[in-house]
């Protein structure tokens, strides 16, 4: 399963004419900071130190994009929620992640990561209802899941469903059980 997902990352850009030109499948993520996009990106790709995580949210500040074995291409995108940066930056990072969501002609589908440990949070509404005002397409991984004890992983996805619809996929960075349905969904 994972292990012919050989994947390696390619370049960072700060807005959409900066983005490199592939004939791949492109998967942005969102999510708020420290949701766990790095962890995704590093379990997926079966490599610890692929992308940078760390336990300060906010530190992704470009979009970062990864190749995984010539089948797909996940971007890792900045945060949303809390962040220690000026207004002006934050207001220069949502005009360029609009412009590259809403122009990139590479993307198949967003993919909205959600804390399945917590309820789902204003800000991941927010989004939610921006993606859908687009009429972007998108599912949702909920992150964390080796968090939640076992007899609620249905509760905690079903919520999740019925609050945002489409597909909903759990995910752990620490159990490699999704991970065979995520990739599948990917490379489809």
């Amino acid at each position: 399963m994972t292990n012919f997902i050989n994947a390696k990352f390619i370049v960072s850009a700060e807005k959409l004419s900066q983005c490199p030109n592939f004939d791949l499948d492109e998967y942005p993520l969102l999510g708020r900071s420290n949701v766990g996009k790095s962890s995704f990106i590093n379990t997926l790709a079966n490599n610890k130190k692929l992308a940078k995580t760390s336990n300060t949210p906010g530190k992704t500040r470009l979009i970062n994009f990864f190749n995984f074995s010539d089948k797909f291409i996940l971007a890792d995108l900045p945060g949303y929620g809390y962040a220690k940066v000026s207004k002006e930056a934050q207001t220069r990072w949502q005009k360029n992640l609009e412009e590259y969501l809403l122009k990139r002609e590479q993307i198949k589908s967003l993919i909205q990561l959600i804390d399945g440990r917590h309820d789902i949070q204003k800000n991941d509404f927010q989004m939610r209802e921006w993606i859908n005002n687009y009429n972007l397409p998108i599912f949702t991984v909920v992150t964390k899941m080796d968090y939640v004890p076992k007899s609620k992983h249905q509760s905690v996805l079903k919520k999740v469903k019925e609050e945002f619809g489409g597909l909903v996929l759990p995910f752990s960075a620490i159990e490699n059980r999704f991970n065979e349905e995520i990739i599948n969904t990917l490379v489809q």
